[in-house]
């Protein structure tokens, strides 16, 4: 099955056109985000910063001491964006509202992976690579499958600025846009669970 170079183990449920577990690699990677999101609303906005900022160093550790490999573009860019907005936040105290807030990170987010596309290192990439065999990493269709994959993240984390700016100016649509947000993300996750699947099953 050479057609299909997605995962190592070749074997029964592992099979390289059976699943794409690596999309829960890529899920644990936003849990900075996540850490943040939790912080601002019980915590407020400094503490949301510092909590996602403390997750995403936790996870550039945590690859090091596994691996000893290069830093993940995206957990790099992560540390980068929460650390610099939660220094900026304690030293001049500004008076941001919650949405200013998730706009700012939503829209580094957005920036992270754009610049990862532009850099030719889609951020999903790297945690493809550790679940495929090294002699297809430079491979067309691999390369092709990560870009499409992490372009689809960029969508959905573009409709997510786009709603924070609706949010801001337009306060009463914020239920209609919240539901955008999140089918936006879901969408993403079932895309990036699905499509390796079927670029895998194009190559029969």
């Amino acid at each position: 099955m050479q057609n299909c170079p997605y995962k190592k183990d070749d074997s029964s449920s592992r099979h390289p056109c059976k699943n794409s577990a690596s999309h829960m690699d890529i899920l644990l990677a936003f849990s900075p985000f996540l850490s943040f999101m939790i912080g601002d609303r019980f915590l407020g906005h400094t503490q949301g910063l510092i909590a996602g900022a403390l997750v995403a160093a936790a996870l550039l550790i945590r690859d090091w001491m596994r691996s000893h490999t290069a830093p993940k573009v995206l957990e790099v860019g992560t540390f980068i964006l929460f650390s610099g907005l939660a220094l900026y936040s304690l030293a001049l105290n500004p008076d941001w509202s919650i949405m200013i807030v998730r706009l700012l990170v939503d829209t580094g987010l957005l920036m992270i992976v754009l610049i990862s596309l532009a850099i030719r290192q889609p951020f999903t990439l790297q945690y493809a690579r550790e679940r495929v065999d090294r002699k297809f990493w430079n491979s067309p269709k691999f390369l092709r499958t990560n870009d499409v994959i992490t372009a689809v993240w960029g969508a959905a984390f573009a409709i997510m600025v786009l709603t924070d700016v609706v949010i801001l100016y337009f306060p009463d649509t914020g239920t209609i846009s919240t539901i955008a947000t999140v089918l936006a993300l879901i969408t993403a996750v079932k895309f990036t669970a699905w499509y390796p699947d079927r670029v895998a099953q194009q190559a029969k």
